[in-house]
C-alpha cells in the first residue's frame, strides 16, 4: 500500500508515518508539507490513499481534495484533521473524499480508516458518524450549513490571515470575485464586519487564533 501524508508539521508527518508503518506491514509512505506540493506530487506517486490535513499553509485541504479529484477521479482521499465541525465534514465528503477522521482518534482507528479507504470502502470516525446520523451540531454550526464549497474555502483562508489578492491568486479567481464572496458570506452568516466573520470561524473551530496569524492581513 502506498500512502501520501499531507501535513505542514514535519513532526506530525513523521509520527504518523512511523505509527502506520508499525501497524500496517509493507506500507510505503511519502510526504508533502503543503497543498501545492501534494497536488504536484500526486501524479508521480499515485498513492493508494491521500491522508490529507485540512489546515495547510497555502491552499486548504478542501481545495487540494477538489483539485486532485478533478485530475484523478479515482483518488482515495482520507481527511485527517483537528477540525470536526459537521459543516466542514460535509464539505470534505462533498469534494469526493472517502473518509474523515480527527487527530484525536485512537491510533487503531486511524490505521483501520487507512486500510478501509485503500480497499475502496468509505470510513468516517465513529464519533463523527454518530453526530452526522443524529444531526448533533454545536450551536454555531447552523449558520455554516448552507455555505458552498467555494465560500467555505474563502472563509478558511480569510480567517487564517490571507488577504483578498492572496486568496485570489491561490484559488485562480479574480480579486473582485473574492470580495463578492466575502460580502455574501457576511450576509449569509449574519455578521456585520470582517472581524465578526473571523470570530465566527474561530468559534466554529475552523481556525484558531495564532494559526498563521489568524485574522491578520498583510
Amino acid at each position: 500500500m502506498k500512502l501520501m501524508i499531507v501535513d505542514d508539521h514535519q513532526v506530525v508527518r513523521q509520527g504518523i508515518a512511523n505509527l502506520l508503518r508499525s501497524m500496517i506491514p509493507g506500507i510505503e509512505v511519502t510526504e508533502a508539507e503543503n497543498g501545492q506540493q501534494a497536488v504536484t506530487q500526486y501524479g508521480p506517486c499515485r498513492p493508494d490513499v491521500l491522508l490529507l490535513d485540512m489546515g495547510l499553509p497555502d491552499i486548504s485541504g478542501l481545495e487540494v481534495g477538489r483539485r486532485v479529484r478533478q485530475r484523478w477521479q479515482g483518488a482515495a482521499i482520507l481527511f485527517f484533521t483537528m477540525h470536526d465541525e459537521l459543516p466542514l465534514v460535509r464539505q470534505a465528503l462533498d469534494v469526493g473524499s472517502m473518509g474523515f477522521v480527527s487527530k484525536s482518534c485512537a491510533p487503531e482507528e486511524l490505521a483501520e480508516a487507512v486500510k478501509r479507504v485503500a480497499s475502496g470502502q468509505p470510513y468516517i470516525e465513529h464519533a463523527i458518524a454518530t453526530r452526522l446520523a443524529m444531526n448533533s451540531e454545536r450551536p454555531v454550526d447552523y449558520r455554516l450549513k448552507d455555505m458552498t464549497q467555494r465560500e467555505m474555502e474563502v472563509l478558511l483562508m480569510y480567517a487564517r490571515g490571507d488577504n483578498v489578492s492572496g486568496i485570489a491568486e491561490q484559488l485562480c479567481i479574480s480579486s473582485k470575485t473574492v470580495s463578492n464572496h466575502l460580502a455574501l458570506l457576511k450576509s449569509k452568516l449574519q455578521v456585520g464586519s470582517s472581524v465578526e466573520l473571523i470570530h465566527l470561524a474561530v468559534d466554529a473551530g475552523l481556525v484558531r487564533y495564532g494559526q498563521r496569524g489568524a485574522g491578520q492581513r498583510s
